[in-house]
């Protein structure tokens, strides 16, 4: 499954009620993508959301480090091809970060997202949590 930034704040944020759910698919997945747009999003996120912004640098670094999370670096090949689906969709509101997360679930033939974000489903993609 794919780690996306409203996935990993229900993860960290231990009184979401989301929190258990996203604990139980975290733990049963096969497989677990993320990439480093993402952790830019959530530090945003935690911000934001004026969370415990120490804490939250130390769980996105737990997680770069966790041999169970492959942690991909988007680079200017990535990043233009997901500029061009953008352009593409613009009636959608996906963001960069949403862009960059389609292109490489369907390269990597991953259909589940730990996310919040009803965007995935737009993408035809299967979102995990509740909105």
């Amino acid at each position: 499954m794919l780690l996306d930034t409203s996935g990993l704040m229900c993860l960290f944020d231990k009184s979401d009620i989301r929190h258990i759910a996203a604990k139980s698919h975290f733990e049963s997945a096969n497989r677990r993508l993320t990439h480093n747009y993402i952790f830019a999003e959530f530090v945003a996120l935690v911000i934001a959301r004026r969370a415990p912004l120490a804490s939250a640098l130390l769980f996105i670094e737990a997680i770069h480090r966790a041999n169970e999370v492959e942690v991909r670096w988007i680079d200017a090949v990535r990043h233009q091809q997901a500029m061009k689906l953008l352009s593409k969709r613009q009636d959608k509101r996906w963001t960069l970060c949403d862009g960059v997360s389609f292109l490489l679930m369907t390269d990597r033939k991953i259909s589940d997202a730990l996310t919040t974000d009803h965007n995935f489903e737009q993408a035809g993609f299967t979102r995990l949590l509740s909105s």
